[in-house]
């Protein structure tokens, strides 16, 4: 049976309020993870978000939070090496994966990055929702299904947020949705609903604001 993908409408006044005093207050780098012993302790609900190199992770984690410089935007593809974990208050955690596709790093260390993030997403029961972040600008690609088909097997719901929405027009965006929405189609843990956001311009944050404060 088709599954839909609407676009996730805008959050209520009063949601999007609470949501945004919870982004307001204390958020915080915690530390860096390479090994999963060094997971911090399992606590409370976390969300993670993964991508490909370049595709905004750190700019969108940046506009979350309301912090500029939080997470370390690079335009060297692949810099991010660890898994890293953020506080949001004593609430949750927002967890950083590494950029994954054309990492500029030796073989083996992309096999351990790999490996260490099977073991994070088979073995981490608090993760309560993924973001598969996808440019606006290309929709999804051949390397994105390799996390999505990850995440399948691994029972992590994931949403797919689209970024850098203010590059397109507002019609040109209309067929990138709709190719997005027939890739998704293979995806079992693929949650229906897309967020269409820009880092930039602020557009679509307060809807990712909301969601992620939602979740329990």
């Amino acid at each position: 049976m088709k599954v839909s993908f609407p676009v996730a409408s805008e959050p209520e006044h009063h949601v999007a309020e609470q949501a945004r005093q919870l982004f307001a207050g204390p958020v915080d780098f915690l530390k860096g993870v390479v090994a999963m012993d060094g997971l911090p302790p399992a606590d409370r609900p976390e969300v993670c978000f993964a991508g490909r190199s370049n595709v905004g992770k750190s700019s969108l984690i940046n506009a979350l939070t309301g912090r500029k410089g939080i997470a370390r935007a690079s335009n060297t593809p692949g810099r991010t090496q660890e898994i890293n974990y953020f506080t949001l208050g004593q609430q949750a955690y927002l967890v950083d994966l590494p950029g994954y596709g054309f990492a500029k790093a030796p073989v083996a260390i992309v096999a351990k990055w790999q490996a260490l993030l099977k073991s994070y997403l088979a073995g981490r029961q608090t993760l309560r929702r993924a973001f598969c972040l996808i440019d606006a600008r290309h929709g999804v690609k051949p390397v994105d299904h390799e996390i999505m088909q990850l995440l399948d097997k691994s029972a992590v719901p994931f949403q797919v947020v689209l970024t850098k929405a203010d590059k397109l027009g507002p019609n040109a965006i209309k067929p990138v949705l709709a190719q997005v929405e027939a890739e998704l189609q293979k995806h079992p843990a693929a949650f229906p609903e897309l967020v269409v956001t820009s880092s930039e311009k602020g557009a679509g944050i307060a809807t990712l604001r909301a969601i992620i404060a939602g979740l329990d």
